[in-house]
């Protein structure tokens, strides 16, 4: 089943505009969710806000927005106030700059989506996709959609375009931030280390051969309590001693083959559990609208 967009847009390219869709470029699998049950009668429970000074239920019809700008002090603004105060949407994807896309780190990701040409814009969108992939760069643009503006980077993916969502600098905290401590490699380890990552070393990332292992095994267990059975906590790996010879760790990493790699695990059965198809089945809907 083709993809289905989820918004409109137009990059603008020199003096070229190409009309593009945008498309999810993937669906999360954190798909399993635990509600709120009252223990009494096992029925689903409704969130309500409270207003701890007047101590009363306050229906979303007499709730307002504020924002803080000193400490439990609030200024309050009506819904034509918030309207004004957000972004006009353009829809205009506004490429400002080339540049090598390893030269932007990946700390800076932060959502991807798919670009498809759209109608009258084929020619331009294979066009912009194959100077991008010849020239060895990505094109950084604006983006204002939803009230916001964001800093998009569009990289070519053979003849396709990816628009990645990146975080503005100031979202980024810096790495001095993180304490590092002050103790020095020794030669001799640096040259154990990069043995045991030449033991494991691929030169293509084959993603399709990991699986969230703990999303499954809570599937199997939901699966087991639908089925009427108890759920028992499994017990708890023997902590591992803390490593005082740091070479000593290492040789003994090296003695181990490399094919002692375990391979990915699968679900048990093999056949799609209820949870599981519940799972697929919301993701389902969620692409189907």
């Amino acid at each position: 089943m083709s993809a289905r967009a989820i918004a409109s847009a137009t990059v603008s390219f020199g003096l070229v505009s190409i009309p593009v869709k945008i498309y999810s470029s993937g669906e999360s699998s954190a798909g399993i969710r635990f509600n709120m049950l009252h223990k009494k009668c096992g029925s689903r429970l409704k969130q309500q806000y409270i207003c701890p000074k007047d101590d009363e239920i306050v229906s979303r019809s007499d709730i307002s927005k504020g924002y803080e700008f000193a400490k439990g002090q609030y200024v309050m603004f009506s819904d034509d106030e918030l309207k004004a105060l957000q972004e006009r949407a353009t829809h205009a994807l506004e490429i400002t700059e080339f540049l090598p896309t390893a030269k932007v780190d990946p700390i800076y990701f932060e959502k991807s989506y798919y670009l498809g040409p759209d109608k009258g814009g084929d020619r331009a969108y294979k066009l912009l996709a194959q100077a991008l992939r010849k020239s060895g760069r990505s094109a950084i643009a604006k983006y204002a959609a939803r009230g916001k503006q964001y800093l998009v980077l569009l990289r070519p993916m053979k003849d396709a375009l990816v628009m990645q969502q990146l975080r503005y600098a100031d979202e980024i905290r810096s790495i001095s931030e993180v304490p590092l401590g002050d103790a020095k490699v020794k030669a001799g380890e640096l040259k154990l280390a990069l043995q045991i990552v030449d033991q494991a070393i691929s030169d293509t990332f084959r993603p399709e051969g990991y699986e969230d292992e703990v999303r499954q095994r809570i599937l199997a267990q939901i699966e087991r309590k639908v089925e009427g059975q108890e759920i028992t906590l499994e017990a708890e790996e023997e902590p591992k001693a803390q490593v005082i010879d740091l070479m000593q760790a290492l040789k003994s990493s090296l003695a181990r083959k490399a094919g002692d790699r375990k391979p990915a695990k699968r679900s048990p059965g093999g056949a799609k559990s209820a949870a599981s198809r519940k799972v697929s089945g919301k993701r389902a809907k969620s692409s189907g609208r």
